[in-house]
């Protein structure tokens, strides 16, 4: 995964956004410990190596909509994709035991 600190990307007041396996993250961090902000990145990064990165937005973007109305602005957090990522996040290790599709197959 390719780390870019910019100014403009994401907008202000997010840390930071995978985009096909690039993390742009904002400056402001750039002296920041940003270990575990990498390893959730990381995380989206395989899942989208899994999947294809069109077929991974694609999902996640029908997930959100499908889960806007019963969750509303918290919906972000119901995602699949999201949920393995925060649970895993402090986890430096997860990606070397991570089984394959683990936001749906939990063991």
């Amino acid at each position: 995964m390719k780390v870019i600190f910019n100014d403009w990307i994401p907008f202000r007041g997010f840390q930071g956004i995978n985009l096909f396996g690039f993390l742009f993250v904002r400056n402001e961090f750039k002296d920041k410990d940003n270990t575990i902000l990498f390893n959730h990145e990381a995380i989206h990064t395989i899942q989208m190596q899994e999947l294809g990165y069109l077929l991974f937005y694609v999902l996640y973007g029908l997930e959100w909509f499908f889960k806007l109305p019963f969750y509303g602005k918290s919906a972000y957090d119901h995602i699949s994709f999201e949920k393995e990522a925060y649970a895993h996040e402090k986890e430096l290790d997860y990606l070397s035991r991570r089984k394959p599709f683990a936001q749906w197959f939990k063991d």
